[in-house]
């Protein structure tokens, strides 16, 4: 490779990257936690070095011209190649202090992690934990997060998985809803019930619809994305909410509805990449969660 050929360097082509991914400059400055008019200078100093134009600019937004396009799928693959080598170096350091971060839904984030974590902290003092709560799959090799915990088994060949307990969800309401509809003992009763809902429900019901229970969109007269404004309206009395049993079974506001009907069954998995496994630090977390998970 004829070295003195490559004329830009990563700073720029990073640069250039963040803000065609941001769509603006002040957007690309914030995520990379620098100036906006530094940024801007290095996206003009690497069209300078190329002798391109990268941008087009459209009010206070940007768009990427022809050349842009051609050049971003390959400085997207150098961020890539940028990503696992900082994992391979993470990889390879056996200190036991230092952060791992842990991304797990909203539920485990609140309700599971916190006694957990609490543990592994006063065992392990020079560990820090951050912990990323979020219904959003993490991506592990984009360095989002150390550890996951999961629902879903991953398919990425790269990333480190071990299954952990099935879990088990049920439906809830408070006492005082239930009251209302009468009891809600039979699945006629049901179908004239008010469930909370999330965005997609078309899961929610056919699962719903697997356990005998005819349930409709008109149903779900309140949505939310968050599972934790959904527990919250359920334990409020505005319907009808599923939650994992470990945790709604332990709430005195609500009672399980319909205990004859099967509960939902769920995997867990806990995943990490495959490099970052190889640290001792995020290693120790991994088994420590993997046992307490279990």
């Amino acid at each position: 490779m004829d070295w003195r050929s490559v004329k830009f360097d990563w700073n720029r082509a990073r640069a250039f990257l963040v803000s065609a991914e941001e769509g603006s400059l002040s957007a690309a400055a914030r995520a990379l936690g620098m100036a906006q008019p530094t940024l801007g200078r290095q996206v003009r100093a690497l069209e300078d070095e190329l002798g391109v134009v990268l941008f087009e600019r459209v009010g206070r937004g940007l768009t990427l011209t022809p050349s842009g396009l051609e050049l971003v799928e390959h400085v997207r693959a150098m961020s890539e190649a940028a990503g696992r080598v900082s994992l391979t170096a993470s990889g390879q350091s056996q200190s036991i202090e230092g952060t791992v971060c842990i991304s797990a839904t909203e539920v485990a984030a609140a309700y599971i992690l916190p006694p957990i974590v609490t543990r592994l902290r006063r065992a392990e003092p020079g560990i820090a934990v951050e912990i990323v709560a979020s219904n959003s799959i993490s991506d592990l090799r984009r360095r989002e997060a150390d550890i996951a915990v999961r629902s879903v088994r991953p398919t990425d060949p790269d990333l480190i998985a071990r299954k952990l307990a099935d879990a088990t969800a049920c439906l809830y309401a408070a006492p005082g809803y239930i009251d209302r509809m009468g009891g809600l003992r039979t699945p006629e009763d049901f179908s004239k019930a008010e469930f909370i809902g999330f965005d997609d429900n078309e899961a929610y019901i056919a699962g719903l619809a697997s356990m005998g229970l005819t349930i409709t969109a008109r149903n779900f007269p309140l949505l939310t994305g968050s599972h934790l404004v959904h527990w919250e309206l359920v334990k409020n009395g505005a319907g009808v909410g599923v939650m994992a049993a470990q945790i709604g079974d332990t709430e005195p506001g609500v009672r399980r509805v319909a205990p004859w009907l099967e509960p939902f069954r769920y995997e867990t998995w806990l995943v990490a990449h495959r490099e970052l496994n190889t640290s001792r630090r995020v290693r120790l977390v991994f088994e420590w969660l993997a046992e307490a998970l279990t």
